[in-house]
């Protein structure tokens, strides 16, 4: 049978039964504070008074509360006196450009409204470079960070670029006539043109050295590269054709290899005879393990052990029994397998090596150019700034100070260099011990070219003006170079002419509209090395101490980039459902021992012990723990990219792990935690919007089971017993059917087997439908407004029925025993869930003023300046999917994001209207994409084509996991996936026939592992 498994959100929900309920029955914490309501704001804010005082106060008048539900804002806007021609008003344009930031990197389709970006699309002409992730989608709002430098600097004095360039210029000729070296310190930058442009300026200054310094270096996956392929590039895999991947601590659907694999991960895990098998051997619950048919929890002294074993028992070695297991899977699939690891450079090469043992298909043999860092190199770098043989140091966009073990040291040597010039985009560590600030352009506000792999060359080009006073780090190479003034001080021309010579026949225009090309660029790799013996030794002198520490990044931080996007600090982690913290996540069984909890109050808010993490002499202190269902006992793991302090308030969320990390190795023996009296508050979504206990609700069967069992075994077709007779659940109705065959009919499919809990679809929602950021008190307080959640489910062992409780004797602690144990390693669903746009939708027939109702297309329409707010429908709403505005989040102070200043609020999207306070909002199923799909076709007298009908969730979507479209359209792609045998409705039973179907989840193993 499928799903017959316990599903729970969280430990607190497996241990106590009535959590849910008590859950459903407080859905709302507080009452809104609607006291005084003819006051003022502060007092309005801060009241205690029920609506229905409220309603008392106004005789129940509709009209006065929806008046005052729905003032809107005022702002003033400005009409243009000479229309730029190519932009007209309500139209949007849109520019194939490059996403790249010195970790990320895609390949997009930039959304403009009067000239300027609003949302970020995916490049379908890139392939799996034009998939976009979490960061990708919130870049556009990076755009408009209002803690940018915004001019630029001497001596901490705001100036003009003439000045700046004044004192760089005659630090230069100094450096030069001196003989100290002039050092560009960059990020990996992966730009031909930018290279060449260096050894332009090399030309001139002869003693110009280009370092490279990335947070996160990939020191140990280069460096085996090296060994392994006698080039420092990383090796590209495509799992499209892959039948078993074996993952020892990479987390390849995050940042593992410095591109995320989901894409072809997707393809080849369509449930079929050859479906890809997934076996992951980790310490952390990662996004990837979370995602694997068989999980094996290990602390890293272990996991690389297991893999020494693996490839000793590929070579005719010994073997211990969980390798022996995996080594009988590896020779069975043969070429159709991969190994993946993670962690040290040992572990890398032997990966490698396998692999090639394999002749595994996976490995394509292309490099990829996107991570440049070279440990020796750095080293030697740091030897010139301790010596003083600097005389020049520029900075791009690099802060040693904050993300390195030695950040101290970096920024003591700082003084020893004549003129420090940082081109920066925040005002980060290495910008105040600057003497000369130039602000850095946004990537959306830049030209310039990226090779990521071989044989694909991507453009950048700006989709605005520079909002502010800022230059590329190219353009002011070239003023260095060619001096001030100078004709040839166009980056824009520079940059056709080298791409010339790239392209091949392929003119600039179209390159540039293509964004990305298929050019010859770059190497193919091979197998020419690694010295697997040295590997061996190097992982089996590894000693296992009673507490190591995994450092990993996250889906939204990444390696801190971004840190000051909002959006990215709200957006819930997938596994821990935790916003707005980094978090030292620590195993049920280790927390009891060491007497660390995670409490819920009487509000049903997380609060967690506090610690100090001790490591190599270094201490990290106030660090919260969250206790991880499948963390592996003896270790711990925690998120680098967080704690940065000065760059802006939104940044200085959580603590820098940076400091543990030696830029090479993740993981982190003879940890030591230090307790403290104190305990944090989490802001977490995990226990909010419960689906009220029910178990049916994410569905999964066994590979084997679904291929040979009857469907009616595993996912049997609901039936209602009535007077005439048994019926198929959707033939019982309560109303007259309407005719919805006239026009399009929506329907939404989402496909849990493909689905990995990324969370782009949730920042493309919020991105689209200018979805407001409430902060780490409001999320603490379950009042978040995303249209679009992802629940995360753990699965453990079936359900203890009465009866089997009473044939096996068992006494309520004895079941409670069995049911809490599986809780060390459960298995993951991942469950997006949204309006479901019901046909009989519950929320429409309590709402007193019509204010939503049923569109002829299928979606459930909100119309907001009819709203009074009673809420009747989120209590009736049996899926919790819609929000209630408790304030109004834009040009609100005690909501200082991007919404509460103007050039925050310049990404809104202005075919969405932004709520005010007092009125319910919810997913509309993008209402404003697919009219503007019906007109344009409408206007060119066709018919919508399939693939036009699209919502932000869909698009982003880079698995495939969330389909859109017409079911009245026979040939849609929608509608031939509601025929899957796999397709069921969320909570069926209750009748409310919603227009959002679900695929039931697949798992690759054996049936008596589920």
């Amino acid at each position: 049978m499928a799903s017959n498994k316990i599903k729970f959100r969280s430990i607190h929900e497996l241990k106590d039964p009535t959590l849910t309920k008590r859950l459903a029955q407080k859905e709302f914490v507080e009452e809104i504070p609607v006291d005084e309501f003819l006051g003022n704001d502060e007092k309005m804010n801060n009241s205690s008074t029920s609506r229905r005082d409220f309603l008392k106060l106004l005789g129940f008048s509709t009209a006065a509360v929806t008046l005052a539900a729905c003032e809107a804002p005022v702002v003033k806007t400005i009409p243009y006196v000479v229309k730029p021609h190519d932009i007209i008003p309500g139209v949007p344009n849109y520019f194939a450009s490059s996403y790249f930031d010195g970790f990320n990197f895609a390949s997009v389709l930039v959304k403009t409204r009067e000239g300027r970006p609003i949302k970020i699309e995916p490049n379908p002409a890139a392939g799996n470079f034009g998939k976009t992730n979490a960061r990708a989608q919130a870049s556009v709002l990076s755009l408009y960070d209002n803690d940018k430098i915004k001019q630029p600097k001497v001596s901490g004095k705001d100036a003009t670029f003439d000045a700046a360039d004044t004192e760089v210029l005659a630090a230069l000729d100094k450096a030069q006539a001196s003989g100290k070296k002039i050092v560009l310190l960059s990020h990996s930058m992966p730009s031909p043109t930018f290279k060449k442009l260096f050894s332009d300026f090399k030309a001139k200054y002869a003693n110009a050295e280009l370092v490279t310094y990335d947070a996160i270096p990939y020191t140990a996956a280069l460096d085996a590269a090296q060994e392994v392929f006698g080039s420092r590039n990383l090796p590209v895999y495509d799992l499209s054709t892959t039948e078993l991947v074996v993952s020892f601590a990479a987390d390849f659907l995050g940042d593992y290899n410095g591109a995320s694999l989901e894409s072809s991960y997707a393809a080849a895990r369509i449930p079929g005879k050859n479906m890809l098998r997934h076996i992951q051997v980790e310490a952390n619950m990662s996004l990837t393990g979370a995602n694997a048919d068989t999980r094996i929890i290990k602390k890293p002294s272990a996991i690389y052990k297991t893999l020494v074993g693996v490839y000793n028992g590929l070579n005719g070695g010994t073997q211990d029994k969980e390798a022996a297991a995996i080594v009988k899977e590896l020779q069975a699939k043969g070429s159709k397998a991969v190994v993946f690891a993670d962690g040290s450079k040992a572990a890398h090469v032997l990966a490698h090596l396998i692999n090639q043992k394999l002749g595994s298909v996976a490995f394509t043999g292309k490099a990829s150019y996107l991570k440049e860092f070279d440990g020796a190199r750095y080293a030697e770098f740091i030897s010139w700034l301790n010596g003083g043989q600097v005389g020049v140091l520029i900075t791009n966009n690099v802060d040693p100070i904050y993300s390195s073990n030695k950040g101290e040291q970096f920024k003591a040597a700082l003084a020893k260099v004549d003129t420090v010039v940082a081109v920066a985009y925040k005002n980060d560590e290495v910008a105040k011990a600057a003497k000369v600030v130039i602000p850095a352009t946004h990537w959306l506000e830049s030209w310039g070219d990226i090779v990521p792999e071989t044989g694909a060359y991507s453009l950048m080009q700006p989709t605005i003006q520079k909002i502010y006073k800022s230059r590329q780090i190219e353009e002011s190479l070239q003023v260095w170079t060619n001096g001030k003034g100078a004709v040839a001080n166009n980056y824009y021309e520079y940059l056709k002419t080298n791409a010339a010579t790239i392209l091949g026949g392929i003119s600039f225009n179209k390159a540039l509209y293509n964004a990305f090309n298929n050019v010859t660029v770059g190497s193919t790799l091979s197998y020419t090395g690694g010295n697997s013996a040295q590997a061996i030794a190097e992982l089996n002198a590894v000693k296992a101490s009673d507490l190591e520490l995994f450092l990993y990044t996250k889906t939204g931080i990444g390696d801190g980039t971004q840190a000051n996007n909002p959006w990215l600090q709200e957006l819930p982690d997938p596994i821990t459902r935790m916003s707005w913290d980094n978090y030292l996540t620590i195993s049920p069984a280790d927390a009891e021992k060491l007497g660390i909890k995670n409490d819920l109050n009487g509000r049903m808010q997380l609060d967690g012990s506090i610690v100090n993490v001790i490591a190599n002499g270094v201490t990290i202190k106030d660090v919260p723990v969250f206790i991880q269902p499948g963390q592996a006992a003896g270790s711990v793991g925690l998120a680098l990219g967080y704690g940065k302090k000065g760059v802006g308030a939104v940044a200085e969320v959580g603590v820098n792990a940076y400091p543990l990390f030696d830029g090479s190795n993740l993981a982190v023996s003879n940890v030591k935690l230090e307790m403290t009296s104190a305990m944090h508050e989490f802001a977490g979504m995990q226990l909010q919007n419960t689906l009220m206990g029910r178990y049916e609700i994410a569905k999964e069967v066994s590979l084997d089971t679904f291929l040979n069992k009857d469907v009616k075994e595993w996912n049997k077709p609901l039936e209602m017993h009535t007077a005439g007779g048994t019926l198929p659940m959707g033939k019982i109705d309560l109303w007259n059917n309407i005719d919805d065959t006239d026009g399009p009919h929506f329907n939404l499919s989402v496909d849990m087997n493909a689905c990995t809990g990324c969370g782009a679809c949730v920042i493309a929602c919020q991105a689209e439908n200018n979805t407001a950021v409430v902060g780490k008190e409001e999320i603490r307080m379950s009042r978040d407004m995303y249209w679009l959640r992802i629940d995360r489910y753990y699965s453990a062992k079936e359900k203890i029925e009465a009866k089997e409780q009473i044939d096996r004797g068992l006494n309520v602690p004895e079941v409670y025993d069995i049911l809490i144990q599986p809780s060390d390693s459960p298995d993951v669903i991942f469950q997006p869930v949204m309006c479901q746009h019901c046909n009989h939708a519950p929320c429409e027939t309590v709402c007193p003023v019509a204010a939503t109702s049923h569109g002829k297309q299928g979606q459930n329409q909100m119309a907001y300046n009819r709203c009074i707010g009673t809420r009747y429908c989120a209590n009736n709403c049996p899926y919790k999917v819609r929000r209630f505005n408790w304030f109004n989040y834009a040009l609100n102070d005690k909501f200082d994001y991007n919404m509460n200043n103007d050039l925050g609020r310049m990404v809104l999207n202005p075919d969405v209207v932004v709520r005010t306070r007092g009125v319910m909002e919810k997913c509309s199923m993008c209402i404003q994409m697919t009219q503007a799909s019906i007109l344009e076709a409408k206007k060119e007298g066709r018919r919508v084509e399939d693939s036009e009908f699209q919502t932000a969730c869909s698009s982003a979507c880079s698995t495939g996991a969330i389909q859109f479209g017409d079911m009245n359209d026979d040939k849609s792609h929608v509608r031939s996936l509601f025929g899957s045998k796999r397709r069921y409705f969320l909570l069926e039973e209750i009748g409310t026939k919603p227009n959002v179907f679900y695929h039931t989840k697949v798992r690759n193993r054996e049936e008596k592992e589920i």
